[in-house]
């Protein structure tokens, strides 16, 4: 199967059906196989070949939807770029993915004209908001002239679907490669927990260009819902559409959770008469922000382990899951699930070797939604997916009914004193103080110990606490070896898009002059 099969299915099953809406647009089923169609005809007679680069740089938008289905249609790859990148980032994207096209919205096409001598390979460019610059072209005259039928190519599950860029939390973002196969069979795992129906509503907040574009859009079409698109995250704006646009199913990021728990003083009087079901994933979530959000929102919530690597999903902690959670096995919060249907989860040492179950060690997993590979990075390709395994690089363990538990990033593990110190298991502490609005844990260089565990704490709004308090409170709830020994205060924790900590950002002033980032007793 190929992602387009989707929407070619329900737009002969349920053609006058609700596809999409933002704002005050509105699309069909029917209209929107025409627009794809179409779409796909122009991406064919602008003499792009299958396997060819396009490059879209967008918030989300009605268009960035159907270009995703379009490229599947004409077997070109599409190469979402973070809108929230710097110029010379983009162009570093742009350049490592030998984009043919680039497709950017109004508030881009300007700062991208300026970047095109550095662009090695885009020699088309259109605007989806009419023209704004010499040499660009206007998106509806491009493709409203085109045939509403489909363009006739040979295409195979095999075939590239899109090229995503990782978040690049350790470097330069890398490409990874997912196909046809891959998207489609992580569709279906998703599907398995969303249980949609035709004419669901549901929110598309995450950003398109993210791997969360597979279980807030792909999967809902697979099961013939409709998408309510919001351009970019607003917490009063989610909350308002949750309570009042008749949404069914809503993806989410932890963050973005907590910002509406946070943001929106009257969300607990609410109602949400049609809210069946919140999904989250991408980073781990507080036992607190999630026990908050299961009082506020009357529904159903699942969670999500996963990576880009991996097309989006490994394991799933489904609603049952929580349920029981919470009327017998509370530790099931703090889990990430058991493996999807048809992949493998191990639990090895720094061998690949497996651990006994219940020890810690890194994640790796096999399945039909890995990856085939980074574009261009063989090396880097054959070592994360050595012997068919994708090496996630994450720590976690295994319980003996299969549950995951993700404990931290391999590089983000505490060495104090020769003992190792998850920093998630010392955040989920701190976040019962109840002046703790977020935090991070962090190791910084120790010359007794070689590192020392910091925290680095925001407050709620109007919650003073010091230091001091702060340390005395972790006494008896964490061993010695684990607890923070200093506390620094912020404003905001640095996050990259998919809402994840950079914890390398706050290493950053400690580290200076040192010769590693780790440091040894």
């Amino acid at each position: 199967m190929l992602l387009h099969h989707f929407l070619d299915y329900w737009a002969r099953e349920r053609p006058e059906g609700e596809f999409a809406v933002q704002g005050d647009r509105r699309l069909t089923y029917r209209e929107a196989l025409m627009a794809v169609n179409r779409g796909a005809h122009a991406l064919v007679s602008a003499g792009l070949q299958v396997g060819e680069r396009v490059a879209i740089l967008s918030k989300n938008r009605l268009e960035y939807i159907l270009l995703y289905f379009a490229a599947s249609k004409a077997g070109v790859v599409p190469v979402p770029l973070n809108y929230r990148l710097a110029p010379p980032e983009w162009t570093y994207l742009l350049n490592d993915a030998r984009a043919k096209m680039l497709i950017a919205s109004g508030p881009y096409v300007e700062v991208v004209a300026d970047l095109q001598n550095e662009l090695k390979t885009v020699d088309r460019f259109v605007a989806l908001d009419g023209v704004h610059a010499p040499g660009w072209e206007d998106y509806d005259r491009w493709t409203t002239r085109q045939p509403s039928t489909a363009p006739d190519r040979l295409l195979t599950e095999n075939a590239d679907l899109y090229q995503m860029y990782t978040s690049g939390t350790t470097g330069h973002p890398k490409g990874a490669l997912l196909t046809h196969r891959a998207v489609v069979a992580n569709i279906f795992q998703n599907s398995l927990v969303q249980g949609g129906k035709p004419g669901e509503r549901c929110l598309v907040v995450l950003p398109l260009f993210h791997a969360g574009v597979v279980p807030a859009a792909f999967t809902p079409v697979s099961w013939g819902g409709s998408l309510y698109i919001q351009e970019a995250f607003n917490p009063v704006e989610v909350v308002r559409a949750l309570s009042e646009e008749r949404i069914g199913f809503a993806a989410l990021v932890p963050a973005m959770i907590q910002a509406c728990l946070g943001a929106v003083p009257d969300i607990s009087e609410r109602r949400y008469e049609h809210l069946r079901l919140i999904y989250y994933g991408a980073s781990p979530i507080a036992e607190q922000t999630l026990r908050r959000a299961l009082q506020v929102f009357p529904c159903d919530f699942s969670q999500a382990y996963g990576m880009t690597e991996a097309t989006q999903a490994l394991t799933f902690l489904f609603p049952a899951d929580h349920r029981r959670a919470l009327a017998e096995k509370t530790e099931l919060l703090l889990s990430a699930g058991r493996p999807a249907m048809g992949t493998e989860v191990r639990i090895v040492d720094e061998h690949d070797t497996p651990v006994p179950l219940g020890a810690p060690g890194q994640i790796i997993a096999r399945g039909p939604q890995l990856m085939r590979g980074y574009w261009n990075r063989p090396e880097e390709s054959e070592e994360v997916l050595r012997g068919g395994w994708l090496h996630t690089g994450d720590v976690g363990m295994l319980d003996a009914e299969g549950y995951l538990y993700v404990l931290d990033r391999v590089k983000d593990v505490i060495v104090s004193g020769g003992e190792n110190v998850y920093p998630r298991i010392v955040e989920n502490v701190l976040y019962q103080h109840p002046a703790i609005h977020e935090v991070a844990v962090i190791g910084v260089p120790d010359e007794k110990w070689g590192e020392a565990v910091k925290a680095v704490v925001v407050l709620k709004q109007g919650a003073t606490t010091t230091e001091a308090e702060i340390l005395d409170f972790c006494r008896g709830k964490l061993g010695s070896f684990e607890r923070p020994r200093s506390v620094d205060f912020t404003k905001a924790l640095p996050r990259n898009p998919s809402g994840k900590i950079l914890k390398r950002v706050l290493r950053e002033p400690y580290w200076l002059g040192q010769r590693r980032q780790v440091a040894g007793a």
